[in-house]
């Protein structure tokens, strides 16, 4: 069997929810084996954005919050939703200004992931903004934040520890600290 063609046969699809931000697919589905399931499938509205701020003297910026859908307090970088139709780079400047306050005269695209590949198509895009200037923040209406300047060797620390679990966090603080080469 080629294993680069899609093994899955879709029988039905319909939608069973949406919102603002999502819409939820069920699939009849014939999985790889031969077996009939059902396979649900999140489609997320927006591009998930990460960004991680880095000033010259290798300081970083954190976003606390309270997640809802953990029900716990989450430290993270600066993120958000990026509309489908704008180009990301355009969709992280406004993030990081949003959530923080600053405008980056330096851009770099550090990485392309899928949050959770197993039951969502979303797409994350993470950066790393670099030759800060500051502002003022402009929160969401649903966004009650805290904004925290740290060492990056902190926010490293506070991955490895555990204390950061979202995974656009972890994966772009550990990419950040390679690229500064701190394994």
């Amino acid at each position: 069997m080629e294993y680069h063609q899609n093994p899955w046969t879709t029988l039905e699809s319909r939608d069973v929810y949406e919102n603002s931000w999502i819409r939820v697919q069920e699939h009849k589905v014939i999985n790889p084996n031969g077996g009939e399931g059902i396979y649900g499938k999140v489609i997320f509205k927006n591009k998930a954005i990460g960004i991680i701020p880095l000033d010259h003297d290798l300081n970083t910026w954190l976003v606390g919050q309270y997640r809802y859908t953990l029900d716990e307090y989450s430290w993270e970088i600066p993120m958000g939703g990026g509309p489908l139709h704008l180009d990301v780079l355009t969709s992280a400047k406004r993030e990081l200004k949003e959530e923080t306050g600053l405008i980056a005269k330096k851009w770099s695209p550090i990485m392309r992931i899928h949050t959770s590949n197993s039951v969502t198509d979303e797409e994350g895009f993470i950066f790393l903004a670099e030759d800060l200037n500051f502002g003022t923040t402009e929160f969401e209406e649903t966004e009650l934040l805290e904004v925290k300047k740290l060492p990056f060797s902190e926010a490293l620390d506070m991955v490895m520890s555990g204390k950061i679990t979202d995974s656009l966090s972890v994966v772009g603080i550990l990419k950040v600290s390679r690229i500064l080469s701190w394994e």
